[in-house]
Parts: structure tokens; sequence; C-alpha cells
């Protein structure tokens, strides 16, 4: 998303364009419902571990390792393999997600490097700092046109601005803006994929939408599919105000997918079966 030349407040304009205010709305109705649930009076710790796992599982899916629930619930060692190591990195992101929420409104440029850090800690000085040039980017599920360092550095720079500015867009709005924007430009050598979701994760705890972190919008993406998931991340990429729009409705549903999964954890705890 590029903010030469734009207006004072461009995420907030975004919630203008048609559909977004109908998504906005509907992301609020879903979440409220989740949240009204009988059991988060007193069993909301369970729900938001569980939307953690949950999260996590359905975000390492989107980066090539679609593992079952039940997997991912019993395993200890994420070492073995390329896929183990994408699990083991999306569940590591949503534990450290929750601890950097007083960070993100003062530096959200630190905190991008810190999950990086937290996802590929093994991939030597390329850790933890968006390309350079020359480098690429390994995200090979993602086939849009890659940006060059000096074009991901100076976007990197104006949605730190934005969201160190605040403005009155709606937080599904900055969420699906700062999520697309980390996979169009893919800043890091490894794992961007993980640290975007992780970073709209923050932005919907952050902004008081989803403060116990109950909704798993990453949940929403992978049910909703991958190609789903890329045909809208082209919406995003193209900067149309349609391709903007259904990337914005697209990120609106997954968090109502996300949310519709905790209701269900909820109705499995009053049940007694879970």
């Amino acid at each position: 998303m590029s903010t030469t030349g734009a207006a004072a407040d461009p995420l907030a304009a975004l919630g203008s364009l048609p559909g977004v205010a109908d998504s906005v709305e509907s992301v609020r109705k879903a979440v409220d419902r989740v949240y009204g649930h009988r059991i988060m009076r007193r069993r909301s710790n369970e729900i938001t571990s569980e939307a953690a796992l949950r999260g996590a599982r359905g975000s390492a899916a989107l980066s090539g390792a679609d593992w079952a629930l039940e997997e991912v619930r019993r395993r200890t060692d994420f070492s073995a393999g390329e896929e183990d190591r994408t699990v083991g990195a999306a569940l590591r992101l949503t534990a450290e997600a929750g601890q950097l929420l007083s960070i993100w409104r003062q530096s959200p440029l630190r905190v991008l490097a810190r999950l990086h850090l937290v996802a590929a800690a093994d991939r030597g000085d390329a850790v933890g700092r968006p390309r350079r040039s020359g480098e690429k980017a390994d995200e090979p599920l993602v086939e849009l046109p890659l940006p060059d360092a000096d074009e991901v550095a100076g976007r990197l720079e104006g949605l730190s601005q934005l969201i160190i500015a605040g403005g009155s867009a709606p937080a599904l709005v900055t969420a699906a803006v700062v999520h697309g924007e980390l996979i169009a430009l893919r800043p890091f050598g490894s794992h961007n994929g993980l640290v975007a979701r992780a970073a709209e994760r923050i932005v919907l705890i952050g902004s008081g939408l989803d403060p116990k972190s109950i909704c798993p919008a990453e949940v929403g993406h992978a049910e909703l599919g991958r190609a789903a998931y890329l045909a809208a991340l082209d919406g995003y990429v193209s900067g149309t105000p349609d391709g903007m729009a259904a990337w914005i409705a697209h990120c609106g549903r997954a968090v109502e997918l996300g949310a519709r999964e905790s209701a269900a954890v909820c109705e499995a705890l009053q049940r007694g079966a879970a």
C-alpha cells in the first residue's frame, strides 16, 4: 500500500470503500457473540489457549504445513523437517504476539524484527532484519512480484508511520492492511507469511476488537483455503478500490470464522466434552 500523496488518514479512507463497512459490522457482531458466551465469564483463559493453538495450526497450514490439530497438540519436537519447523515457528509466534502489544504502537518495525527473530532463529545473520539488495525471500507458496530492498524499506517506513500516528480506521481495516502489506513486500528472507499473520493478530488484539485473542483469523484464512487467500492477495496488490475492498472482506470473513471456531469450543466446554 503506497502512502505517497495519500490522505492524512488513508487507512480510514479504506473504511469507506464499498462493502467494507458491512464487513466491519459483521465482524463486530461475530466477535461480540463469542465474547458474550457464558463460558467466557469463567473459562476465558482456556478459550484463549485453544484459540492460540488453532490459530498457529491455521497459519502453518497456509505456509505449507497442513497438520491435523491433534498432531500439533501432541508434538513436542518441531525440529525434524521443514514442515515441523514451520509448525514450531507458528506456535512460537502465536505465543510471542501477546508479549509485544505495548511496543507495537510505538515501534512496529521493532516488533516485526522480533517476530522474524522468533520465527527464524536458525537462519543466521539474515534473521530479524529486512532483506538487503540482492537478497531473495523464501516464500514459495506466494508468487507475487517481489519488491526490491529500497521499495521494501520505504513502504515499511510508511506503514510504520501510519500505525504510530493511529487514526480512526476500524481495527479490521488496519489489520488487513498490515497483513496484506507484509505479504506483498515479503520484507524478510523467510517466514513472511507467518510474520504477517502474527502481525494481523497483534492489531486485532491491541485495537480492542479481540483483546483476549479468542478469534483467530488464521483459522479462518486456512478454512477459506490457500487459493482464495492468494486470490484476495492479488486484489490487495492491485491497489484498486475493488481489490482492496475484497482483501479487507476476505480478512473479515477469516475473523468471523475464527470467532465461530471459538464459539464451538465454548459450546464443547459447556457440554463437558472438552
